[in-house]
């Protein structure tokens, strides 16, 4: 009787520990990261099993946004969002609450905020790794000019 009581006790604090080391590898609410590295977003509709596809992102902030669009326009104001701040600034109203308007709205901001991190991801480590060096594409088209120091 006594290794039963130590060992669901265990298994317990271990399950607790699982629960918490899944807490930590995920960054915001409503996303989850596949094996391959892409950050996908995903909802249950209200009061039904179904859920709505919001789309894969190459970033989680990206993944993030689209949860947090749809969360809005499914539970309003008082819904838990992982940017709270930034959902005010989306002035238009959707009349159609729709699985399909909904996916599509939350799908159109992830990809804009998906567009803008890669492109400043893209930014900063091209200018990080030589500032001061300008790449320009050769012309395949001319032939190399000869140089006098031969």
């Amino acid at each position: 009787m006594e290794g039963d009581c130590c060992s669901s006790s265990s298994s317990t604090s271990g399950e607790k520990r699982k629960h918490r080391k899944q807490q930590k590898e995920k960054p915001f609410r409503g996303i989850r990261m596949r094996k391959w590295g892409k950050w996908v977003a995903e909802i249950r509709e209200p009061n039904k099993r179904s859920r709505i596809w919001l789309g894969s992102y190459t970033t989680p902030i990206a993944a993030a946004r689209a949860y947090d669009t749809a969360v809005f326009y499914l539970r309003g104001p008082s819904a838990r969002l992982n940017f709270p701040d930034l959902i005010l600034q989306e002035d238009d109203v959707l009349s159609d609450i729709s699985a399909a308007s909904i996916r599509k709205k939350a799908t159109e901001v992830g990809a804009k905020v998906d567009a803008l991190q890669t492109s400043l991801h893209h930014a900063s480590s091209s200018e990080s790794s030589n500032p001061s060096r300008v790449f320009q594409k050769p012309d395949l088209n001319k032939y190399p000019e000869s140089s006098d120091e031969d």
